[in-house]
């Protein structure tokens, strides 16, 4: 079981890119620059420095193989039951804001399903409070045209992530099972950058992916383009569920960041602004599904707590008590490495059984969770 070793203290020293970003971020929103210089201080107190990754929607126009709200999809469009769930309204998402702002948290992902195809995307990024939050947006690419983008900067995103899957038109179309949809995000990819905002390509590798002559094309495209690329390891949730084959294990992972040193390739595994905490969730992510519940991360089905029984930062701290997710573990991503027992002892609790996400204390051991 691999770990990543910490630096002895947190030295919040940034690279030149970071930097770079850091200094327009203080131009262009110094009430969020004035936030993440706190988060070393924030990170020595032990608290949370989570992106809310806010899945506001599971409304898709792709029907992707490697889907991991596929869970949440099916439960809203064949699951009669959901109709009568509470969601997030814009009144909701003021409430939910505005805690994490008292809470020092200033960035968020809006993602879903497909954010470009929400009706109310302009007032749901009003609702965050574009001067309070560092705004990143999911997308496939296939609604995002250069006067699209144009707007997204214009009412205060940050940044774009779009999804390539593949270098290989023919691969990606497969993968995202659309025709066309190379073509669409590599139009989305230029029109991002033409418009100013940030890009950061996303993708998601298993074990034969990792080492294929498709993926240095990839990264060598990235760098022509000068964006970087987040990867995301196969994990088995979502439409590849109970999926073990193609996982990646500590060797692979070990492989990945070597990678990071010949190209702006990283995970959510990889430091930033000084600052490592292992795997980031809880720590430095949470997930929010459309009906209120806080996961640990957008692949850990467990629900740590619903916002609309409780406030945010009371669950955010339930989630730091797991040992799991706590800072003192500095393991290696616990639900996409298959070298980790994490995945045998409770993923598999989290498999098909009934509606996801199930609440923590149904999921992991008392001994797990500081009293």
């Amino acid at each position: 079981m691999t770990t990543r070793s910490p630096p002895p203290a947190q030295s919040n020293v940034l690279n030149t890119a970071e930097a770079g970003k850091r200094a327009q971020l203080q131009r262009e929103k110094p009430l969020v620059h004035a936030k993440i210089v706190r988060y070393s201080e924030k990170v020595a107190r032990g608290e949370s420095i989570a992106i809310l990754q806010f899945q506001y929607d599971y409304t898709c126009n792709f029907k992707c193989t490697h889907c991991s709200a596929d869970n949440f999809m099916v439960k809203t469009a064949k699951a009669k039951k959901a109709d009568t769930r509470r969601y997030f309204t814009l009144a909701d998402v003021r409430e939910l804001y505005r805690q994490a702002d008292e809470m020092g948290l200033a960035n968020t992902t809006i993602t879903g399903g497909e954010p470009l195809v929400y009706p109310d995307l302009d007032q749901l990024v009003e609702a965050i409070d574009p001067s309070r939050f560092y705004i990143a947006m999911d997308t496939n690419g296939w609604y995002l045209d250069a006067k699209r983008a144009h707007h997204l900067k214009s009412i205060g995103v940050d940044k774009i992530q779009p999804s390539l899957d593949s270098i290989y038109p023919e691969e990606h179309d497969a993968f995202r099972r659309k025709k066309g949809a190379h073509a669409r995000v590599m139009r989305a990819i230029d029109a991002g950058l033409e418009a100013g905002l940030n890009v950061m390509l996303q993708t998601v590798i298993w074990k034969d992916r990792l080492y294929s002559q498709e993926f240095v094309d990839y990264l060598e495209f990235a760098k022509t383009k000068g964006i970087g690329t987040y990867v995301s390891l196969a994990k088995p949730v979502g439409c590849w569920e109970n999926q073990f084959d193609q996982l990646c294990g500590d060797e692979d992972i070990k492989y990945l960041e070597s990678l990071e040193k010949q190209y702006n390739v990283f995970t959510h595994l990889t430091p930033g602004y000084g600052i490592d905490v292992g795997c980031i969730a809880v720590k430095r992510m949470v997930s929010i599904t459309k009906y209120g519940d806080i996961m640990p991360c957008p692949y850990t089905f467990t629900s740590l707590g619903n916002f609309f029984e409780q406030p945010l930062r009371e669950i955010i701290d339930a989630g730091l008590k797991v040992r799991h997710f706590s800072f003192a573990n500095k393991l290696t991503c616990i639900v996409g490495n298959k070298d980790d027992p994490f995945i045998d002892k409770y993923v598999v609790k989290m498999y098909g059984k009934r509606d996801h996400p199930i609440p923590y204390r149904e999921v992991f051991d008392p001994e797990d969770i500081e009293s």
